[in-house]
């Protein structure tokens, strides 16, 4: 089973180009900073051109910034129109956090919004260009959650933090095992990959709605969490392991900490036919769609 101890050793990636959102800070910079130091070119696609300028300046000259906010599907096609040239990994990191119920310029739930739906319609739009890795950064938080098809924007539901969360994390992981499907039947050889960072203190705080259990987890963030560079790990395992499509990549020690290794997800991720109807209602809120052809 592969397993990634140190960003050091990925291998050389000279010549490789990687779209990486949410790059700015985190987990995503802390990868796209790893794979820039193998030689690859990086393109941080973030929501604030400042913060981007300033973490290319971080990175050095195999970095470029371009703004994408994936809270507007204008933005995501903007992106996608001025992008040209192939690109190896396409790595869907950011991700969004609310404590009240928010919507995007399109009427999503932010969190659904973002995290989910905005990287669907990315994915599809540059598809075309990907020439080796849709890297998904889901969450541990996956493990307790369903996806409900009457209420997607939590419009009629109370509304949970955690459990929209939740919903939007499972998504990453089920848009994984569908796209991978679809690479499969239309005889692609790219993968589609999903990775967590485990327990990690990167600056992203999950709100759950309870403040006496969110101020244990700050206590225990500060206590047992590891900084971005290991969070970043699976991300990097999932991007250039030798891993198979549809895999998990998390921490190995409890999918809390230490080297990363492929993981397994839970029942819920795993059920294809949920996956296929979330990705028909995906295409349909996003005015997108896969745009590889079936083998016959």
């Amino acid at each position: 089973m592969p397993r990634l101890s140190s960003s050091s050793q990925i291998p050389d990636q000279s010549s490789r180009v990687a779209v990486v959102t949410g790059a700015n800070s985190g987990i995503g910079f802390a990868a796209a900073k790893a794979l820039a130091s193998k030689g690859a070119r990086v393109i941080l696609a973030v929501r604030d051109p400042n913060r981007g300028r300033a973490a290319v300046d971080a990175i050095g000259a195999r970095a470029e910034t371009r703004r994408l906010d994936l809270s507007s599907l204008s933005s995501v096609h903007e992106f996608a129109d001025a992008l040209s040239g192939p690109v190896d990994y396409l790595i869907n990191n950011a991700g969004a956090m609310s404590d009240v119920r928010r919507v995007t310029a399109d009427g999503f739930e932010s969190q659904f919004g973002v995290n989910h739906l905005g990287h669907f319609a990315l994915t599809n739009l540059l598809l075309d260009r990907i020439t080796d890795r849709v890297v998904t950064v889901t969450s541990s938080a996956h493990s307790s959650a369903k996806i409900d098809f009457d209420d997607l924007q939590w419009e009629r539901r109370p509304y949970s933090p955690f459990g929209a969360y939740g919903q939007s994390k499972l998504a990453n992981l089920l848009f994984t095992t569908e796209l991978q499907r679809r690479l499969e039947a239309a005889g692609s050889a790219v993968r589609s990959t999903a990775a967590h960072p485990g327990w990690a203190s990167t600056g992203f705080t999950i709100t759950s709605g309870n403040r006496a259990l969110d101020a244990l987890s700050a206590i225990g963030t500060r206590l047992m969490a590891h900084g971005p560079e290991k969070g970043a790990l699976p991300t990097l395992l999932a991007a250039t392991g030798d891993i198979p499509g549809g895999s998990l990549a998390g921490p190995s020690r409890f999918g809390v900490r230490g080297p990363a290794t492929v993981t397994e997800p839970s029942r819920a991720a795993r059920d294809l036919d949920v996956a296929r109807r979330l990705w028909t209602a995906s295409e349909a809120l996003t005015d997108t769609s896969f745009p590889l052809v079936a083998r016959p």
